[in-house]
């Protein structure tokens, strides 16, 4: 594999690479892009894994190839302390409670000591915290070079870091919201960079479509409505209409929220409008979002702050219009219903062509690699989704031994259809056996939070082993007391199918409760389906299916780690098989022996405490002498 991107690297060449878990392929693209000099940028789907690539895997690296490469970490201006921010949070005293009164003050004594500013360094204030919304800047409230804070400012410092350095470390939204908005820093890097390697480069295509895309949420809004009342105190004056529209435009973010509904729902833009009370709250919106916009540009020239927020009106009020518009046919318009907060959004359908014209405005190796980019040995999913359909495709096993350190189980007697009201009810039935004989130690993945919250229901009264569930307290929380634990069950949806890795005997079992389909009634879903039908095309072997493949990888893939993990991967879905296309699915896992017997189950349990205790028994006589 290192080979492979050293010859793409070579040729200023596009290379799409799968490389299975034990692979390290971490390490065979950090090798060849090092050695290659120039500018390198590598980009990971996650902040986790940036993390651990800077602090871990680069320097063992570098100190392998005894190279005196300079690297630097970027994130996104959201991760770092805005200086101007918190001064101004602690000289207003309006947080909500001492809580984040006592929050403010730990995150103030952190900035005095930093040399960063980066939150992920501030373990004592929870990373989801309220406080930090009045402590970091947005793109939207930046004041950028007219801040009284400028020259101290964190972000600054790490943009010039990241400008110096020969290797330099982002995420995939950090890359994206560069390059739309150039917003982040990265656009300076670009023109120099000879290199750009994607890592879990299968979450290209839905970040990029987001980016591509517009959108406001009432968030934005609320947060504006507060920012234009404090802006105007910090320039010394005061505004009773200013005022009053501010309130009036925190009221009707709020009431559009409420006319939405309970939260989690997808909806079309169209199913939006037809809600009794919607359209109403938008006109409203809209018109006191157009009311604050006009005192705010009249006060503009007083203060960069209030400037910042009269742009930011602006901005709104375009995006706001733009959901009026009749809907073309390359994008959708559609809403995001969350516990406090919508978000109205205008997405591109295909983010190929918008991808495609970023790769060609400089000669550069672009390297995307992933576990997950192949259904089988077809790439053409992704290089279709990504607008790269000349790239070299390789792909590289995982050197694991599946056939030993894993069984499949796909358990009978479950419904044949999954949305069966009774199908979860049956999971949890045919799961019971097998966390008994595997002493717990187990993930039971979902694909619905409603599936989840019954599982909850059905389990709770019914096993003996600790039992956490996703939404109980943050991921990295529930992971660290499963770990420490060694025999919970942990029930999750969505955050827990990847980037999450268990490895030893904490986790010797993954369920999975259905093929991970995406509803089609999802509003970008249901407007990609209905696009691919209108050209002629097949959208469930063209999209569904891929799609429900690589996310069915993903989850799978937490179960084997490394070369001394065993486990059963239990899928309940029936039509893995009973329907045509459960070979295909079954060909893009790893190679593991199937069985439908819970008896074998039982067996390879029984058989791995055995070779445990031998194990086992084998270090005690290997101790050193004087050992106890």
């Amino acid at each position: 594999m290192a080979a492979a991107i050293h010859a793409a690297i070579e040729r200023t060449g596009v290379l799409v690479a799968e490389a299975g878990t034990g692979t390290g392929k971490t390490f065979a693209y950090l090798v060849p892009a090092l050695l290659a000099g120039g500018k390198v940028i590598v980009s990971t789907g996650t902040k986790t894994l940036q993390d651990q690539l800077y602090d871990r895997d680069l320097p063992a690296v570098r100190e392998a190839l005894a190279c005196g490469t300079t690297a630097a970490l970027l994130k996104g201006r959201a991760n770092y302390v805005c200086l101007y921010r918190m001064k101004r949070a602690a000289g207003e005293g309006r947080l909500a409670s001492r809580e984040e009164v006592s929050q403010l003050h730990r995150i103030e004594r952190f900035a005095a000591m930093t040399t960063t500013g980066d939150r992920a360094d501030l373990a004592d204030v929870p990373e989801d915290a309220p406080v930090w919304a009045h402590a970091t800047s947005t793109r939207d409230n930046c004041l950028g070079q007219e801040c009284p804070d400028y020259r101290d400012c964190f972000v600054m410092r790490a943009r010039r870091n990241a400008l110096a350095a020969d290797l330099v470390v982002v995420n995939h939204h950090l890359f994206f919201a560069d390059v739309v908005l150039r917003d982040e820093g990265i656009a300076e890097l670009l023109p120099a960079c000879n290199t750009l390697v994607f890592d879990e480069a299968h979450q290209l295509p839905e970040t990029a479509r987001m980016f591509f895309g517009e959108s406001v949420s009432t968030t934005q809004l609320t947060e504006l409505a507060r920012d234009a009342r404090l802006e105007l105190r910090a320039a010394g004056g005061a505004s009773p209409e200013l005022d009053r529209v501010a309130t009036r435009l925190d009221k009707a973010a709020r009431d559009l929220r409420l006319a939405l509904g309970e939260p989690g729902a997808r909806l079309a833009w169209t199913q939006a409008l037809r809600l009794p009370d919607f359209p109403g709250a938008l006109e409203k919106l809209q018109a006191s979002l157009k009311e604050l916009e006009r005192p705010l540009a009249e006060q503009a020239e007083r203060s960069e702050g209030l400037a910042s927020c009269a742009r930011r009106a602006g901005g709104a009020v375009a995006v706001l219009a733009r959901m009026g518009e009749s809907e073309g046919q390359a994008e959708v318009r559609w809403v995001e219903v969350y516990g406090h907060a919508a978000q109205l959004h205008v997405t591109p359908l295909s983010s190929a062509e918008l991808f495609r014209r970023q790769m060609m405005d400089h000669p550069r190796a672009w390297i995307f690699t992933s576990a997950t980019l192949a259904v089988g040995e077809d790439f053409r999913h992704f290089t279709r989704e990504l607008g790269v359909p000349e790239a070299e495709t390789r792909r590289w096993a995982s050197p694991f031994d599946f056939a030993h350190q894993a069984l499949l189980y796909v358990p009978k007697g479950l419904p044949l259809d999954p949305n069966d009201p009774a199908f979860t009810q049956a999971v949890i039935e045919a799961a019971l056996p097998v966390l008994e004989a595997s002493g717990g130690r187990a993930f039971l993945l979902f694909t619905t939070l409603r599936a989840l919250r019954r599982a909850h229901e059905l389990l709770r009264s019914r096993i003996g082993f600790p039992l956490l569930v996703q939404g109980t307290g943050s991921r990295s929380e529930l992971l660290s007391r499963f770990r420490t634990l060694g025999n919970a069950v942990l029930l999750g949806s969505q955050s827990f199918w990847e980037g999450v890795d268990v490895r030893g005997e904490a986790l010797s079992v993954v369920v999975i409760d259905k093929l991970p389909f995406a509803p089609p009634d999802d509003p970008v879903l249901a407007a990609r389906i209905e696009s691919i039908r209108a050209q002629g095309g097949n959208p469930f072997t063209e999209l569904q299916l891929p799609q429900a493949v690589l996310q069915l990888k993903q989850g799978a893939g937490r179960l084997i780690r490394d070369e001394t993990d065993r486990g059963i991967l239990m899928l309940c879905d029936p039509r893995l098989v009973a329907r045509p296309y459960g070979r295909r699915i079954l060909r893009s896992l790893p190679p593991m022996k199937l069985t439908r017997r819970l008896a074998d189950v039982e067996g390879f349990f029984r058989d791995y405490q055995s070779g445990s205790q031998i194990r086992h028994q084998g270090a005690l006589l290997r101790r050193p002498s004087g050992v106890r």
